[in-house]
């Protein structure tokens, strides 16, 4: 997207009518004279030039101007489904992290989950990636027109941010295989050729402090520049018992420099280049469900959380949970204006670095004793584009857009210091107590003649992995408006994607227990009854050893029937084990038989009509379709699809103990129908859409417990319909509110990971979304304000994920099952009250979550214990104060 340039009043003006926090929206916004009782005037986002909004002179007026189709439309006027939150908006309403954005856009859901670079984005119920690096995020995140492919690489507070859109549904036409569930742009503020500035202090419970600020000003009569930074650092609010640490703490800062410059009459260029450091405890699980695997590691001395007290904020590890995540980058913007012509260049190179180290099992046993992950990404992209601005009835835009990235992953998950105690009780229980890990040991070295003595589950075995990915992208795009009188608008556009990936693995497992073909050895022992008779005396004759049995067999056939009959049965609860092995061997790609490539193109299109019935009432009806290329496993859990099994046995490379998935998912298509109406009253506003849209082949990630599960749905469908409207009631107050009524259906899903989940409702998705928000603004002699808002976001209760597939060995229904309890309803209140001077110091007060509504964010099966559950909580209450000051 392009950051246009703006004039500093009119961005001053943009956010005026809409300081609350909830959705903008375009109006006549005029301000008044300093002192005057107004909400617009001290409701400004943080402009351009960072002058306070007072210095807004009377009767200047404009309409929010957004960039959602790549070009200036004012708010009102563009005919799609778009949100705009203010940069003052998130000022007061203390929006800390992009997470926070759903409290604002009901129709955005965003959460973090194992780590502070894992942050996944739903749009209308769509969206996936985050923790499975290889595949690519269904809603694209833009920083000035920069796409950001990871959620490392998106996260960040705010710093001089003008304006954050939210485009819903598939942008795949201007927006290329980035965008197929919709878009969030976030755009800053440039350099300015007025100095000044602002300057941000707070300070909050669990000892939160942020500290951040922005200075800018002109170097030249044609060049300006500014620098923005900060520091953000919290307490952990979950108490870690078993290190005696707190977790899920902020420690984190960033700084950012941006250069402008206006050499020519029509030239203009932005350099931008950043660098952010996270260095942190996150994120705090807690268990949901226990099992007899839970209760195996209390017998060692182990402890976890009671299931019952999840939003105590306490929980279990054996050593802390590092996150150290580098993320810097440079980008180059030039604007160039012929004629009726503006071209515009948008370069950039971005690198992510994520280091991080969890305790997998998540108690204070040392059972999983490295969970080791080091990611590095490197992302370049170029986008050129021609865009038109002409009086007459047609305007277009065309461009081509390159995407290059490569991502390298090493991964490692090694057993602890007690994983042999832990099988051992395992071991004990599944075979009802006739055997020991010691006794299992001993066993299985006299049916496969090696020595396995003291070697299963052993300190320091498992997975060394390594995953590299190589990504090249091109679009071409192009769309065209045309005017038919004045009231009429026609849209056409058309893209054009072409992607490929190459990758490859090298996953090499020391865990000697994972390699066993436990099947083919459970069967040596019953045919040979080595598991219960070897030691005993049958009819006189010793049975000492297999050849004895084998011996005994042939002389006394009906002897050894009785014999064999028995061994069947007791030797049955040795296939229960193979839950037990947890790290098997990898059959890496490429290979013979699987090449490591994939190769997509797709031509998506927009047609819509965009209708002004009056100067207050905008209809639109629009069809376009969105395409997102295949995404690829880079997990412990890829695996070869089960098309390829004969050609792979027949290749004669499969390994020990082989399983069949899937290394990648397919493409997305999506396609979306859909009618709104904007109106603008002056007091008060309304945005309605209702829409219907579908996802063929949406790439489902599920954790299993050791990996994920990638898989392409068949069909899924929601139904919608949006609402956000604003009133103003009486001089200085403002009430807002928007909902989304989503009805959600997997239309076809037969191979999920837990079963057929065709005709099922989607996890994960509320059936109705809201945000309330009022404003009052007292103006004070002197041209003071006090300004008091408050925000409240519902969300109806839903469940978490559609099944457990730890779970799948006891069936699908099991599996499904063993997920229903576990659901979310979200019902959050939010207050701020400011105190703003004349001269530019502000002072605030805030509260987020403020009656700690606590609720899930996530379930799933928990690493290595069979049949228990864990997952992550949302953060509790937070409050605190903040001065600012404007120059």
């Amino acid at each position: 997207m392009t950051a246009v340039s703006i004039a500093p009043r009119a961005l001053l003006l943009a956010g005026a009518a809409f300081a609350l926090p909830g959705i903008a929206f375009a109006q006549d916004a005029t301000t008044a004279a300093p002192g005057t009782d107004q909400v617009e005037e001290m409701a400004q986002p943080a402009t351009e030039e960072a002058q306070p909004a007072r210095d807004a002179a009377a009767g200047d007026s404009d309409q929010i101007i957004v960039t959602a189709t790549k070009r200036e439309q004012t708010l009102q006027n563009v005919p799609i489904a778009v949100s705009v939150t203010s940069g003052k908006t998130i000022e007061q309403a203390q929006i800390r992290d992009i997470k926070d954005l759903s409290s604002l856009v009901p129709s955005l859901q965003v959460r973090q989950l194992q780590s502070s670079a894992n942050t996944n984005f739903f749009i209308r119920g769509f969206g996936n990636g985050a923790n499975n690096p290889g595949i690519e995020p269904s809603v694209g995140v833009f920083i000035d027109g920069v796409y950001r492919s990871r959620s490392s690489a998106q996260i960040g507070d705010f710093p001089d941010v003008s304006r954050i859109e939210v485009l819903r549904g598939p942008q795949s036409t201007l927006f290329g295989k980035n965008a197929s569930a919709g878009v969030v742009s976030i755009v800053t503020a440039r350099p300015s050729f007025t100095f000044g500035g602002s300057g941000e202090l707070s300070y909050g419970n669990y000892n939160a402090v942020v500290a951040k600020g922005v200075v800018t000003g002109p170097i030249s009569d044609k060049v300006a520049v500014s620098l923005a930074g900060g520091y953000n650092r919290r307490d952990g609010y979950v108490k870690d018992l078993g290190t005696e640490t707190d977790i899920n703490d902020r420690n984190r800062w960033f700084v950012r420099g941006q250069i402008y410059a206006e050499p020519t009459t029509g030239l203009r260029v932005r350099v931008i280049g950043d660098y952010s450091r996270i260095n942190e405890l996150c994120c705090a699980t807690v268990n949901l469900r226990r099992s007899s695997a839970t209760g195996a590691i209390a017998l060692l001395g182990g402890q976890v959380n009671d299931p019952s007290a999840i939003y105590d904020d306490k929980v279990y590890s054996s050593y802390k949970p590092t996150n150290d995540i580098r993320n810097y980058g440079v980008s180059g913007q030039v604007d160039y204006d012929f004629g009726p012509l503006t071209f515009t260049s948008i370069t950039s190179y971005r690198k992510g670095k994520n280091k991080s180290d969890t305790d997998a099992d998540f108690t204070s046993a040392d059972l999983i004793g490295t969970f080791a992950n080091d990611t590095k990404i490197d992302t370049f992209t170029q986008e050129l584009r021609v865009a038109t601005n002409i009086e007459g009835p047609l305007n277009f835009l065309a461009g081509a857009y390159y995407f290059n990235e490569k991502i390298d992953q090493a991964n490692a998950l090694k057993w602890g210091a007690d994983a042999r105690g832990y099988a051992d009780v395992l071991v004990r229980g599944i075979s009802s107590n006739a055997i020991t890990l010691n006794g299992l040991e001993t066993l299985f070295s006299g049916l496969s003649g090696r020595n396995y003595i003291g070697r299963f589950f052993a300190d320091g075995q498992g997975l060394d992995e390594r995953y590299r990915l190589k990504n090249d992208a091109i679009s071409l795009f192009g769309q065209a408006d045309f005017k038919i009188g004045d009231r009429v608008t026609l849209t056409g556009g058309v893209n054009y994607t072409r992607d490929k990936k190459r990758f490859s693995t090298d996953v090499q497992t020391s865990d000697v227990f994972a390699q066993l073909n436990i099947a083919s050895l459970r069967t040596a022992a019953a045919n040979f009854g080595i598991a219960q008779y070897i030691g005993q005396t049958f009819f006189g004759v010793p049975l000492a050893s297999a050849a004895q049995v084998q011996g005994f067999a042939a002389a006394n056939p009906a002897a050894f029937a009785q014999i064999n009959t028995a061994a069947q049965r007791t030797t049955a609860p040795l296939l229960g084990l193979t839950k037990l092995q947890y790290l098997p061997a990898f059959l890496n790609v490429p290979n013979a038989v699987e090449p490591g490539k994939t190769r997509d193109s797709k031509v998506s299109w927009t047609a819509r009509v965009a209708f002004d019935v009056t100067d207050e009432i905008n209809l639109y009806a629009s069809y376009a379709t969105g395409f997102k290329a295949s995404s690829i496993n880079l997990s412990r859990d890829s695996r070869p699809s089960g098309a390829d099994q004969n050609a792979i046995e027949s290749a004669g490379i499969q390994v020990v103990n082989q399983t069949y998935g899937s290394r990648f998912a397919g493409p997305e298509y999506s396609k979306v129908y859909e009618i709104g109406l904007k109106a603008d009253w002056k007091v008060a506003t309304a945005n309605i859409a209702l829409f219907q849209q579908s996802i063929e082949g949406f790439q489902s990630n599920v954790f299993t417990g050791s990996g994920f599960v990638l898989a392409n749905a068949g069909k899924e469908t929601v139904k919608g319909i949006e609402f956000e409207g604003t009133v103003k009631p009486a001089q200085g107050w403002l009430f807002s509110v928007s909902f989304t009524y989503l009805d959600a259906r997997y239309d076809s899903f037969k191979l999920s990971a837990v079963g057929d989940l065709s005709g099922t409702d989607p996890a994960g998705i509320p059936s109705l979304s809201t945000t309330f928000a009022a404003q009052k603004d007292f103006a004070l002699p002197g041209g003071d304000h006090l300004i008091v808002l408050g925000d409240y976001h519902y969300e109806s209760p839903s469940q978490i994920v559609e099944g457990m597939p730890a779970f799948l060995d006891l069936g699908v229904a099991a599996a499904i099952n063993a997920a229903r309890p576990y659901r979310r309803e979200v019902s959050e209140a939010n207050a701020s009250i400011t105190y703003a001077m004349a001269m530019g110091l502000e002072l605030t007060l805030w509260g987020r979550n403020i009656t700690n509504n606590r609720y899930l964010l996530n379930a799933f099966d928990s690493p290595a214990q069979p049949y228990s559950i864990s997952g992550y909580t949302n953060q509790p209450r937070t409050w605190g104060g903040t001065v600012r000051y404007r120059f």
